[in-house]
């Protein structure tokens, strides 16, 4: 998100900037607070009169959410400390204690969760969010992963139905679902299982919930050996079946390493106004739990990680593994791995992969992260991935949330247009999209016809004219150019002759026509291994393109249209353009009667006859 100037109505800047001129160069930590004299943020410094200035500087460029804090700013503490770490640890402690408005507050919506086995004849195994009717419920659990993985194990061991059909209603009314023919269900709706026999197998499915698959084996094993015994060798061998069954469960979870350690693998995605932290543990090699936390208003994704870290595992002193992996930097590095280490007492590595398994874990986390945002927020996972892909393959701040895209389309030297479209959170913003008809640039002057179109647009923007566009007055997170290195030279040299600080790049394409690398000045990037940017920035290259040129192709059928009534004795522009705006297609002026045609365009008897008659000779 791009930081903006300071401008702030808080009637006490001069007092707070002086005081912070006045603060001690010693490391330390610095509460700000509101005119009740409540704390709003919390934070450290390894310099406090350097740090606390920045808040106040007439030239601060910061994101909004810290221009809302300086403006609620009525006066601030500090604490002096000898060392940086020091100030770390008490920051941690300060933040638990006051909980501030603006530091980043973890929010991971934890509730409980239940295993629930219905009360009906043929019961079923479910998970879910709360107690309701007179259900079995075992429970409550903190982790809905932990539950959803207990309920899926079971009814893949035990092969149990899953589909909403009702038993024993409707038993022999229709064929086996697939999961019956590739052997993942029992096939309940044959009708070929009894109460009891379905009864004892939903027992055994709870015990194998309650007591885990060592039990499970070691009860299943016995009863395998004793029908055996009793030469019930069709009972021993479905007993056999569930056996590998719950070891083959088992071997599938373990992460494919010899001597995995306990690791806490960590990723982030980001929407804008918020982000999702997950955090997948892995405990003896298996992944064994999952947490998802919410958090409000991320901008700086190093900080994020960094508070994160020191919130998260500060709340807990048992649970800290002996690896955690990240996904990207994480502000004062070195000092939050040493926080972990005195915290847990134990050796604590923090890494951020670079290549092998630890990068596919993390791709895992910042999947994990994407797809519960995108359940909060109401896009998908993709979609998010996506722009924190285009984000960090282009070294933005934060991933570009709403983006205009700009294309040229001509016919020769006629019908020269240009189309702007713009993404909104992964999406087309179809609301937001403008046509413009180019009016300087010289025949096929690409160049000009984009800088004409462009500077077009920001001087809407700058000069605010009466009835300007609300999507004018919005400056996007990126520019994106069908187009290569040169085009984004010219737009960039506009732009910052305009003031105007927007990212640009283009998207260049192929031989034959497809996206394949994103153009910069003097250079390209390559996207192709990115698959969700690719994607991304292809469907927006496809979308502009399509605006840009169906545009032109209305722009030349109504210029040949304008062009065919003039050629009637007695039509001139200005009749010819009356005509147009009242009928508007050849279909609706072929219906016009005589006296409609003459009417409307102010003919002479004799013209209004020519026009009638050239309509009906020559418009299908």
């Amino acid at each position: 998100m791009e930081g903006h100037p300071l401008n702030t109505d808080n009637p006490r800047i001069d007092y707070l900037r002086d005081k912070a001129h006045k603060l001690t160069q010693a490391p330390g930590v610095y509460l700000m607070k509101d005119k009740t004299g409540k704390i709003i943020y919390v934070g450290k410094a390894k310099i406090l009169k350097n740090r606390v200035s920045s808040y106040f500087r007439e030239n601060l460029n910061a994101v909004e959410k810290v221009h809302k804090m300086v403006e609620h700013v009525h006066d601030f503490d500090f604490i002096v400390t000898d060392t940086e770490f020091e100030a770390l640890v008490l920051e941690c402690s300060l933040i638990k204690q006051y909980n501030p408005k603006y530091n980043i507050l973890l929010k991971d919506g934890k509730g409980y969760h239940y295993i629930q086995v219905t009360n009906e004849p043929f019961p079923r195994i479910r998970a879910a969010r709360q107690k309701v009717g007179d259900d079995t419920f075992i429970g409550p659990f903190t982790s809905s992963f932990s539950v959803q993985q207990s309920v899926d194990e079971a009814v893949k061991v035990f092969k149990l139905p899953t589909c909403n059909r009702k038993f024993p209603q409707e038993f022999k009314k229709g064929r086996p679902c697939l999961n019956y023919h590739i052997k993942q269900c029992m096939g309940l709706c044959r009708g070929r299982v009894s109460e009891k026999e379905y009864r004892a197998l939903i027992d055994q499915a709870i015990s194998y919930i309650r007591n885990g698959s060592e039990d499970s084996v070691r009860n299943m094993t016995a009863e395998m050996e004793q029908a055996a015994e009793n030469l019930d060798f069709e009972r021993a061998a479905l007993l056999r079946d569930r056996i590998r069954a719950v070891q083959r469960i088992g071997q599938n979870q373990k992460i494919i390493r010899d001597g995995a350690v306990n690791q806490d693998v960590i990723g982030l995605a980001h929407n804008g106004s918020a982000a999702c932290i997950s955090v997948l543990k892995y405990r003896e090699g298996r992944l064994y739990d999952k947490d998802d936390v919410i958090v409000e208003e991320a901008f700086d994704h190093a900080k994020l990680r960094s508070d994160f870290l020191l919130q998260y595992y500060g709340a807990c002193i048992a649970d800290i593994p002996r690896q955690i992996s990240i996904d990207g930097e994480c502000e004062d590095f070195e000092l939050v791995a040493r926080y972990l280490r005195e915290k847990s007492g134990h050796a604590v590595q923090l890494t951020i992969p670079q290549r092998g398994e630890g990068v596919q874990l993390v791709q895992m986390a910042i999947r994990n992260a994407g797809d519960h945002l995108s359940y909060v927020v109401g896009r998908t996972g993709r979609e998010i991935s996506a722009l924190d892909e285009l984000g960090r393959i282009l070294g933005l701040p934060s991933p570009p949330l709403y983006i205009e895209a700009y294309d040229i389309s001509n016919l020769g030297d006629t019908a020269i247009v240009g189309g702007m479209v713009v993404f909104e959170n992964g999406r087309p913003l179809k609301a937001a999209y403008k046509r413009f008809s180019i009016k300087e640039a010289d025949g096929q002057n690409d160049y000009g016809a984009m800088q004409e179109m462009l500077r077009r647009r920001f001087l809407r923007y700058q000069e605010n004219p009466e009835g300007t566009d609300a999507y004018f007055l919005r400056l996007p997170d990126l520019i994106l150019l069908d187009g290569g290195k040169g085009h984004v030279a010219v737009i960039r040299t506009l732009l910052s002759g305009m003031g105007i600080d927007v990212p640009v790049f283009g998207m260049v394409k192929d031989d034959r026509h497809r996206t394949r690398a994103i153009a910069q000045d003097g250079g390209e990037i390559s996207i192709n291994a990115n698959r969700n940017a690719f994607s991304l920035v292809t469907k927006i290259q496809d979308e502009v393109h399509r605006f840009a040129i169906s545009y032109q192709r209305n722009v030349h059928k109504k210029s040949s249209f304008e062009i065919d009534l003039k050629t009637v004795k007695g039509i001139g522009d200005k009749k010819a353009v009356k005509l147009l705006k009242t009928f508007k297609t050849k279909t609706a002026m072929k219906a016009a009667s005589l006296e409609e045609l003459k009417a409307c365009a102010g003919l002479t008897q004799e013209a209004a006859q020519a026009l009638y008659d050239f309509i009906q000779n020559n418009y299908a």
